[in-house]
C-alpha cells in the first residue's frame, strides 16, 4: 500500500511570509493565482495558498520529511489523513530515443555539497534500466542509491560536479543565488556530454526555474547548451534524468560519508530542527569556524546556531 505524506498548517499573513522567507532559496515559479509561494526542498514541496478570508493562509508540506519541516513552524503539527492506493505508480517515460539529461541534489541540505549530474542514455539501454528498477527512482532508498550508483557510473556515460560548501558560500557572498548556481552547474555537465555526443538532439532537465530565467542566469556564460526541454519531476518522464538523479544522489552520499568519517559523526540530511540541534552540538565540539566549512551559510539554520 502507498500513501503520500502531507501536513497542512493554517496561518496568518505574518507567519505565511515568515515561512516563504525561510524557503526563499528553494522557490520555484508557479502560475496558480491562488498560490502565493511554491518551493521544492530536496524531497519536500512547500505550497502557500491564500483564501477568501482576510489574513488567512494555508501552508501545505508534501514529502517524506514533511512533518519535520512543518514542525519548524508549529510544534503541534500532525500528518494529514490520506487515502491509500493499492499500488505505487511507476514512471511513465515519454521519450525513448538517445538522450542526455541532468538533475541535482543537496540544495535542501544545510550540510554537504550541491551535486549535479548529467547522463547519456541510448534507446537500446531502456530494458536494462527497467531491469534495474530505474523507472521508479524517486522511491529508492539510500541503500538502493548506493548499490545502483556503482552500477550506473560503470555502464552509462555521465558528467558530475559537486560544489563543496566553502566554494558555495564564496559564490553566495559574491551575490550568486541558488538557482543561478544550479543553472551554471547543469549547463556545464550537459555541455560535457553534448561535446561527446553532438548528434544527440534530446536534452532534458528536471525543471527548477522557468526557461527564461534559466538562460538569463547563463547570459555571461560563453558556451550554453540550447534547445533544452524542461519539466518538473523530470525523472518520471525521461530515463536520462532518472539516471542522472541517481548518480547525483550517489555522489552526494559519497561526499557525506567522507564528512562523517572525518569528524566521526552521522550528519543528518535536510534543514530541520534536528539538523539545527546537531549543528549546535557540532559547533561546540569542533568550533564555529569548523562548522562554517561544511554548511551553507545562507540557510536560516545558521542564525539559530550562531
Amino acid at each position: 500500500m502507498n500513501s503520500r505524506k502531507s501536513v497542512t498548517l493554517k496561518v496568518n499573513k505574518e507567519v505565511s511570509e515568515k515561512i516563504a522567507d525561510f524557503y526563499r532559496a528553494f522557490e520555484v515559479e508557479n502560475n496558480d493565482p491562488y498560490m502565493t509561494f511554491f518551493a521544492k526542498k530536496d524531497g519536500v514541496v512547500i505550497s502557500i495558498y491564500s483564501s477568501n478570508k482576510e489574513d488567512s493562509f494555508k501552508v501545505v508540506f508534501v514529502g517524506e520529511d514533511c512533518l519535520l519541516e512543518a514542525k519548524i513552524f508549529d510544534e503541534n503539527a500532525t500528518m494529514n489523513e490520506v487515502k491509500k492506493t493499492t499500488a505505487p505508480k511507476k514512471a511513465s517515460w515519454i521519450v525513448f530515443d538517445d538522450q542526455i539529461g541532468s538533475d541535482e541534489v543537496g540544495t535542501g541540505d544545510f550540510f554537504g555539497p550541491v551535486c549535479v549530474a548529467a547522463a547519456f542514455v541510448r534507446a537500446k539501454d531502456l530494458p536494462r534500466l527497467k531491469e534495474l528498477g530505474i523507472d521508479d527512482s524517486k522511491r529508492l532508498k539510500d541503500e538502493d542509491i548506493r548499490r545502483l550508483g556503482k552500477i550506473l557510473i560503470k555502464e552509462f556515460p555521465y558528467s558530475q560536479l559537486c560544489v563543496q560548501n566553502e566554494k558555495f558560500n564564496e559564490q553566495v557572498d559574491k551575490g550568486m543565488n541558488m538557482n543561478e548556481m544550479k543553472a551554471k552547474l547543469h549547463n556545464r555537465v550537459l555541455l560535457n556530454l553534448k561535446k561527446k555526443y553532438p548528434e544527440v538532439d534530446g536534452i532534458y532537465v528536471d525543471q527548477f526555474v522557468s526557461e527564461d530565467k534559466y538562460y538569463k542566469y547563463l547570459s555571461d556564460t560563453k558556451n550554453v547548451v540550447k534547445n533544452i526541454t524542461f519539466k518538473t519531476k523530470g525523472e518520471s518522464y525521461f530515463p536520462c534524468v532518472a539516471v542522472a538523479s541517481i548518480i547525483a544522489r550517489y555522489s552526494f552520499l559519497e561526499k557525506m560519508d567522507k564528512l562523517n568519517k572525518k569528524y566521526g559523526v552521522e550528519i543528518p540530511f535536510g534543514a530541520s530542527k534536528v539538523v539545527t540541534e546537531f549543528a549546535k552540538g557540532f559547533a561546540e565540539k569542533y568550533s564555529k569556524e569548523e562548522l562554517l566549512k561544511i554548511v551553507k551559510k545562507n540557510f536560516a539554520n545558521l542564525s539559530e546556531v550562531i
